[in-house]
Parts: structure tokens; C-alpha cells; sequence
């Protein structure tokens, strides 16, 4: 990549870093990728499910046609380190690398556009609101892929946990399904030295959370994936008074939607009947948000070749799944596709995704440029 290119691409970067937004707010976002798509020729539609922008560029006479999806959304997380392009919004951060997605994206269709040789259709999808949001979902809705019809579509996420440079797409499962839980725990308050007079939802929430930690440890199978985390507890605001309610919430996640099935229905029991055991009641409010990320096999082995045969400083490499989430499910659920990880390991201190310290390895850049051109040429060779 020239140094010129790349250092477009670099101060791209740190300009969406230091003014992230949050899901479906991606306004300031979605006006700066329209304006460098259309800038390089491309057909450009914006407002597709709120925020979300798609770029076209068609050579040839071909009637193939792929897309390339990019997150565009921040977190709503303040930012602790103290780099020249910090964020300027407080509370809001590129904490997860979307600024460095989308500014990848951007070079690559600038590449394809200038540089590339191929035969057919690229649509390059810019998504609000991937982070618990589910704006892929939303996008699907708003009939991306019956305004933007393609045989398959492909989505990157920089991975610090590998080196930079190594590729992986793997068959079939690439990240879990997951959901979220909230648990009201209800009692009857009483003074705090007179815990006899009422029904202590802090004790009982406090047993519950560890009763929800046998649904993965003795409800499901040792060689089947599942979590069950509770990431909250709220109760309570004086010191001497034993409070009515108690608040559980937090997450989950497995593969196989029968063991999603069976986490929901354990939570439920399992909840209730902790609670009854202290003469309290537990109501849970269970929400399923994302499906499992199941790359298909045919377009996970065109990455691998590709990668293989024509992008020298990349190497394919393996990993387990994950058990975080990605709402890029739902579009492999309408379209073939996969979804890639692409290394992004800092040498030194190496914080890690929704890190308040974390930001976009830049090293990463090139290499992904060099993976989108090299997967459209592949693609979309001229016969």
C-alpha cells in the first residue's frame, strides 16, 4: 500500500475515532462514507435502515455480485487512554475497532474503484448499529438484499488475541448466539437488624446467581458451549434497611439453539424457585438478541484460497469459535457468506475489545485492504 494511501487512510481513522457515535446515531459517519464513495464514482444509497449507507461499483458484463459489510456504531464507554485523536464525545468511544472497519472498507472500495481488475458487482455495506443493536437485522428488514441482490457477502472484525496478518475463517461456527436476562427478585423490606420481620431479596438474588452458574456446569453436555453470566446486581440505597427488590441481569450465549432452549427454561425454574426458597418471588425477563455467526463452508474456503494464493504478506491461520456475538448472523442467515478475523495483536500492552484503553491496531490496515481487493479479484475475475 503507498505511503500517501495509507496515510489517507490512518488520519480517516483517527478522524472517526476522535467523533464516534452510538447505534443508529451514525449521522456524522454515514455523511462522510457517502461523500469518499461518491467521490470515487460509486452509486451510493444512504438512510437504509436509518444510518446505514451502501456503495456500488459494477464493471464488465458479468451478472456476479458480492458485498462487503463494515460496522459503523461506538460504545457507550468513556475512553481512558490519551492518544492525539481521543475521543471527543464523553462517554462515547471506538472501543471495538468499527472506526477501523469502515476506514479499511473505505480503502478497499477506493482501491477497487482505481485499481482492480474484475468483472461483475461489489456492494460495499456500511451497518449501523452493530453493537447489541442488531441494525444487521435491521438493515435485512429494510431490504438490503432485495435492493441489493448478491451471492455472498463478507464481514471482518480486527482480533487482537491473534498477530497481525493472520487470517481465519472458519467452517460453520464463528461466534455465539446470545442473549440477555433481567431477574426482579421481590421480598418484603424490613430494618437491617431486624431481618426476621421480612423476606431478604439481596440473600435471595445472592443465591440465585450462584444456582444460575449450575445451568452450564450441570444442565448442558461438558463438550456443548454455553455461558450464563450475570453482569448486574442492583438493590437497595441505605445502609440499615433490607430493601423489597433486588435486580439480576446479564448475558448468555451457546450454538445450538436446543441448548439456547434449555438455558432460557433452567433460568426461569432455577430463578423462581431460589426465590420461593426465601419466601420471595423472582420474575425473569428473558430476551433472545442475536443467532449464532455460521459461516458457510463454500465461501470460508474462498477466503482461506484467496488468502493462500494471492495476498503474500497474509497467513491463514485456526481458532475455536468464540462465544462473543456478531449481528452479522442475520445476514449469513439470508446470504451465503463468512465472516473473518482478521490479527490485530499490539506489541507491548495489547488491551482488548470494549477495552476503555483500546484502539485500532493501524499496522491492521493494509493487510485488510489487501484481503477485500485480493477477495473481489478472486471473485469477480474477468473469464
Amino acid at each position: 500500500m503507498r505511503t500517501d494511501d495509507l496515510e489517507d487512510v490512518i488520519a480517516w481513522r483517527h478522524q472517526l475515532h476522535s467523533k464516534p457515535e452510538l447505534a443508529f446515531e451514525e449521522r456524522e459517519t454515514a455523511a462522510f462514507i457517502a461523500r469518499q464513495l461518491s467521490a470515487w464514482g460509486l452509486s451510493v444509497k444512504t438512510g437504509i435502515a436509518g444510518t446505514g449507507v451502501v456503495g456500488t461499483l459494477s464493471r464488465g458484463s458479468s451478472g456476479r455480485t458480492i458485498g462487503i459489510r463494515a460496522d459503523m456504531d461506538a460504545l457507550p464507554i468513556e475512553e481512558a487512554s490519551d492518544i492525539p485523536h481521543k475521543s471527543m464525545r464523553p462517554g462515547k468511544m471506538h472501543a471495538c475497532g468499527h472506526d477501523g472497519h469502515v476506514s479499511v472498507l473505505l480503502a478497499a472500495a477506493r482501491r477497487c474503484a482505481q485499481n482492480v481488475d474484475f468483472d461483475g458487482t461489489v456492494h460495499f455495506v456500511f451497518q449501523p448499529a452493530e453493537e447489541s443493536e442488531g441494525g444487521g437485522r435491521e438493515m435485512v428488514k429494510a431490504g438490503l438484499f432485495r435492493d441489493f441482490p448478491m451471492s455472498r457477502i463478507y464481514g471482518l472484525h480486527n482480533w487482537p488475541a491473534l498477530p497481525v496478518g493472520e487470517v481465519v475463517a472458519r467452517d460453520d461456527a464463528m461466534m455465539a448466539a446470545f442473549g440477555t436476562f433481567e431477574i426482579e427478585v421481590c421480598g418484603r423490606g424490613s430494618h437491617g437488624a431486624m431481618p426476621h420481620e421480612g423476606a431478604d431479596p439481596v440473600v435471595a438474588a445472592s443465591n440465585i446467581v450462584g444456582a444460575l452458574q449450575t445451568i452450564a456446569s450441570r444442565n448442558v453436555s461438558p463438550v456443548e458451549a454455553s455461558v450464563v453470566s450475570v453482569t448486574q446486581i442492583h438493590t437497595g440505597d441505605v445502609w440499615n434497611v433490607i430493601p423489597e427488590v433486588a435486580i439480576i441481569r446479564g448475558t448468555t450465549r451457546w450454538f445450538d439453539a436446543a441448548i439456547g432452549d434449555l438455558i432460557e427454561r433452567r433460568m426461569v425454574h432455577v430463578a423462581s424457585s431460589v426465590a420461593a426458597a426465601y419466601e420471595c418471588t423472582a420474575t425473569t425477563r428473558y430476551e433472545r438478541r442475536y443467532p449464532a455467526t455460521i459461516n458457510d463452508r463454500n465461501a470460508a474456503e474462498i477466503v482461506r484460497a484467496t488468502v493462500a494464493a494471492s495476498t503474500p504478506s497474509l497467513t491463514v491461520s485456526d481458532a475455536q469459535p468464540s462465544m462473543a456475538a456478531e449481528d452479522f448472523a442475520f445476514m449469513l442467515q439470508e446470504v451465503p457468506g463468512a465472516y473473518i478475523w482478521l490479527g490485530a495483536q499490539k506489541v507491548g500492552a495489547n488491551p482488548g475489545l470494549h477495552s476503555p484503553h483500546f484502539d485500532f491496531n493501524d499496522a491492521v490496515i493494509p493487510y485488510g485492504v489487501e484481503l477485500w481487493s485480493a477477495l473481489v479479484a478472486r471473485e469477480l475475475r474477468p473469464a
